[in-house]
């Protein structure tokens, strides 16, 4: 059986630590903590798991910290986590079997990435990550703040998932990375700019967001996902900007790289829906519940696919006064999600104010 050695870089992490270390305890051969300047009780609660613990000198680079992480390694495979993450007992079983067939023929394993979940506990937006990788391959980290892993070779994809449990609150960190890069001059790639972007996006700079995704986009170099994304990220700042008329090019930028999937057929249902245009806001999302939703290394949102464009629908019919479609499309978004109180509150206006439905 292959040997697995946990990399981890952390700092002030005392709320989560313990929660992710147990996790792998009986999973994992070895746990290396990186320390990047904890104040808290971090390195007492890891030291109750593991005695390699090291120290490394911040310099505002999350990938040279990570390379540090991985170098401490020793066993023939390495796994890396954050400290706000967790492997649910069932995918520890999952893991377990992994462990036992996994052979050095494959250099690297992806595994889910489960990010939020609805109110049933089902995940709802997750990606796929290069989570296990091969010791041997000497696999580096690439950029100081959003990093990724530079990976090739053979691959397995597995069932195993990692979860998010997301603690501690957003901060301008990363905010301030991208900026101090910015004023020495430093020329961004673009997934930097994507990056960035997406920073100044979460801090409500929605004017400048926009000039960055531009400009990424217009670099022609960048991820596939990440394009995509990038044109949906922009529509939505220019619709908290109230410019309908680039909201409405933005999202039709994503047609230049695929057919439109069920999130991006959504967002034009959504884009007309606001409009008032309800006949073609159903043609874009009857479009979304005919699409599959593929599993990529891209963010997936699951509800584009199932309840949503349904719940969406429902409103749309509504409008326009046919009651029974609308109610139709309510029971279907049900049968996905069947507490969401949207669902809820619409059977019970279809039963009460327009007789359709279980008198019950």
């Amino acid at each position: 059986m292959v040997t697995i050695s946990l990399c981890m870089i952390v700092r002030d992490e005392e709320a989560t630590i313990e929660r992710c270390l147990k996790s792998v305890v009986g999973i994992v051969d070895e746990i290396n903590i990186i320390d990047t300047g904890s104040v808290d009780r971090t390195k007492e609660i890891v030291g109750k798991y593991t005695d390699r613990i090291f120290d490394y000198e911040w310099i505002d680079n999350f990938g040279d910290a990570r390379n540090y992480s991985f170098s401490k390694a020793t066993k023939d495979f390495v796994l890396w986590l954050d400290a706000d993450d967790v492997i649910e007992e069932a995918d520890r079983k999952r893991f377990s079997k992994l462990k036992q067939k996994l052979t050095n023929q494959y250099d690297r394993v992806t595994m889910p990435y489960l990010l939020s979940f609805d109110t049933n506990g089902k995940p709802s937006s997750s990606l796929r990550r290069n989570r296990l990788v091969r010791r041997a391959c000497g696999f580096q980290w690439i950029g100081p703040v959003h990093e990724y892993l530079s990976v090739f070779g053979p691959s397995l994809d597995s069932d195993v998932c990692i979860t998010h449990r997301k603690e501690k609150t957003y901060t301008d960190r990363n905010l301030q990375i991208y900026q101090q890069r910015l004023d020495v001059g430093e020329e961004f790639s673009t997934r930097d700019l994507y990056y960035y972007a997406n920073e100044l996006k979460d801090h409500q700079m929605y004017d400048k967001a926009v000039i960055f995704y531009d400009k990424m986009l217009r670099t022609k170099e960048g991820w596939i996902e990440d394009n995509i994304q990038a044109c949906l990220k922009m529509a939505n700042c220019y619709s908290m900007l109230g410019n309908k008329d680039e909201q409405f090019i933005s999202l039709a930028r994503v047609l230049c790289y695929e057919k439109p999937r069920a999130e991006v057929s959504c967002e034009f249902g959504n884009y007309f829906f606001a409009e008032k245009q309800y006949d073609t806001a159903i043609y874009w999302y009857v479009q979304a519940t005919q699409i599959e939703n593929v599993a990529r290394l891209g963010i997936t949102n699951s509800s584009s696919s199932t309840w949503y464009p349904h719940l969406q629908l429902c409103l749309c019919y509504d409008r326009l006064k046919q009651y029974d479609k609308a109610y139709e499309h309510n029971e279907k978004a049900a049968a996905f999600h069947p507490t969401h109180p949207s669902m809820i509150y619409n059977r019970k206006y279809f039963r009460d104010t327009h007789k359709i439905g279980d008198p019950s």
